[in-house]
């Protein structure tokens, strides 16, 4: 079982709030430990992004809180209509959703105090709820900083050879078909996680100018790589979708599929490597006179199959958008090579490579 940082957050965050509310005398100190729990984010930016929102959530909530058991009582069924309440005005003052939890809790702990000297019960309480909300962000920015940059490449080289080793499999026969199409729709899913990390990296502010320039060049990088990464999943359901029109066709046009797409996997390989310096610019430059020779045959010999008389014209329409997706394909590579290379030509001070490989 592999623990990840937000994991340890959460308990130092815990532990820090429960710490404060003991010193302060503040009782019960659970309360503060709630708090902090629900507060934590998955980054420093958010953190910072959402601390004022936390805090309007909360001042929100309690005030609510106060004057409807003063008004109404402690029943359950007020608890429940200032619960209902407390999130209509929340969404409608567009307060991040990550606060609505937090405000809940801080709505049932000060409408569960004792009637008897209910003002002073709510204030202590309202106090543990904000000492666990400013144990959270504290420990967001000083404890544990996310490492995004490593995370999100090796997921990108993972997702990528996954899905040309699919390529690969699918046009040499050798994939099996029912585990293929489970395998597409678990990508798709596992892409959606992907892009959810990338925005949690392009979040994450710089704070010192030197670097800045160097994390919006890898903000942009991560992105093709995510752009090419899904096109590769998009000419994979290509493939798999018309794979009985392609194989009713002359032999040599799945051939020369099959050998342009181990160039372009192949090169694709190459440029993720090349990022994290494992292989030069050279080795790319090579594969480039290759992959525009494979691509000029290609597209040449399915034109003329445009007239073989024993080519169907709707079957050949139907293996058009494979051709089209794989020049896409190509041409998603190609920038993504240029701005690799880009990347370790200028401001080669600035543009550092940070990622570390994961202890075994």
């Amino acid at each position: 079982m592999k623990l990840g940082a937000r994991i340890f957050k959460t308990g130092i965050a815990i532990m820090v709030a429960l710490y404060v509310a003991i010193l302060a005398g503040l009782e019960p100190p659970m309360f503060a430990a709630l708090a902090a729990m629900f507060a934590i984010q998955p980054s420093i930016y958010r953190s910072v992004q959402t601390i004022l929102e936390q805090v309007q959530a909360n001042v929100l909530g309690a005030v609510l809180a106060v004057i409807f058991v003063l008004t109404f009582g402690h029943e359950p069924f007020v608890v429940g209509v200032v619960v209902v309440i407390a999130i209509a005005i929340i969404m409608r003052l567009k307060l991040e959703p990550s606060t609505i939890p937090l405000a809940i809790v801080t709505i049932i702990v000060i409408m569960e105090s004792p009637s008897e000297n209910f003002i002073e019960f709510a204030a202590l309480r309202f106090v543990l709820i904000i000492i666990g909300v400013l144990s959270a962000f504290l420990v967001n920015l000083f404890f544990l900083p996310p490492r995004y940059e490593t995370k999100l490449y090796l997921k990108i080289v993972n997702k990528s050879e996954h899905i040309n080793q699919w390529i690969t499999l699918f046009m040499r026969k050798d994939a099996n078909h029912s585990a293929l199409k489970k395998e597409i729709t678990a990508i798709n899913e596992s892409m959606v996680k992907l892009e959810n990390l990338y925005l949690l990296y392009k979040e994450e502010r710089n704070y010192f100018m030197k670097n800045r320039y160097s994390k919006a060049r890898k903000v942009v990088l991560f992105r093709q790589m995510i752009a090419t990464t899904k096109k590769a999943l998009f000419l994979l359901k290509n493939l798999e979708r018309r794979e009985y029109e392609l194989y009713q066709m002359p032999e040599k046009l799945p051939t020369l599929i099959r050998l342009q797409l181990e160039r372009l996997t192949a090169y694709h390989d190459r440029i993720l490597l090349r990022y994290s310096g494992k292989v030069t610019h050279q080795a790319n430059d090579e594969m480039l006179t290759e992959i525009q020779e494979g691509k000029e045959e290609l597209t040449e010999y399915f034109l003329e199959l445009y007239e073989y008389k024993e080519v169907d014209r709707a079957q050949w329409l139907h293996i058009l958008p494979i051709l089209t997706h794989i020049i896409e394909y190509e041409e998603k590579l190609q920038h993504l090579d240029h701005l690799v290379d880009t990347f370790f030509t200028y401001h080669q001070k600035e543009n550092q490579v940070t990622i570390k490989e994961p202890e075994e």
